[in-house]
């Protein structure tokens, strides 16, 4: 943050010709690749595979010590004919994830249920965090037999939980607002 301001003084620099870029980027954000729920005694269990893509001011803050709360919102929806669709229930599934300098460990917990892995190397940890399997949403008996459902899911980076100087910068920057599109599929049931 005080750097990117540093750096910004510093950019009166006469412009320099482009450096040729040898393969395109994919862009920083997250994406939610795939997922399904299957019913597993009376309960639909979530599989999810999301890319997160940090940028590299998010990945500055947490070498330097800020914990990012990642947050997956699902979504089950009763779609109608003559009314807008029914948001019939919701759930956020909230990890927290940050460095530990002292041991240089990469920690991912999960806030519902308060379980923690440690990981050696930063990738490995987004990798953990992008797989998701056979998390619980929703209770069969809870949905209306021979009426259709659609279930949703998107991943996003929780700003409001950002220590306050840096959230102040979150809310203007688009670097900071990291959000996956919702992933859209029927629940079979």
């Amino acid at each position: 943050m005080w750097l990117m301001a540093l750096c910004l003084c510093a950019s009166v620099a006469p412009a320099q010709p482009p450096a040729t870029v040898t393969e395109p980027r994919e862009p920083e954000n997250f994406v939610v690749r795939h997922a399904e729920t299957t019913l597993v005694n009376g309960v639909y269990l979530l599989d999810a595979e999301i890319d997160y893509r940090f940028n590299p001011d998010v990945l500055e803050a947490l070498e330097n010590g800020v914990p990012l709360i990642l947050e997956l919102q699902i979504e089950i929806i009763h779609p109608r004919e003559w009314l807008w669709d029914e948001e019939f229930t919701t759930l956020q599934q909230r990890y927290r994830f940050q460095y530990h300098a002292l041991t240089q460990q990469y920690l991912v917990k999960n806030l519902n249920s308060g379980i923690q892995y440690n990981y050696p190397a930063r990738d490995a940890a987004i990798r953990a965090l992008g797989t998701v399997s056979g998390l619980p949403i929703l209770d069969k008996r809870l949905l209306e037999p021979e009426e259709p459902y659609t279930a949703r899911l998107r991943a996003r980076l929780d700003v409001e939980s950002l220590p306050t100087p840096l959230r102040l910068l979150a809310y203007v920057s688009p670097q900071w607002q990291l959000v996956s599109d919702w992933y859209e599929w029927s629940l079979q049931h």
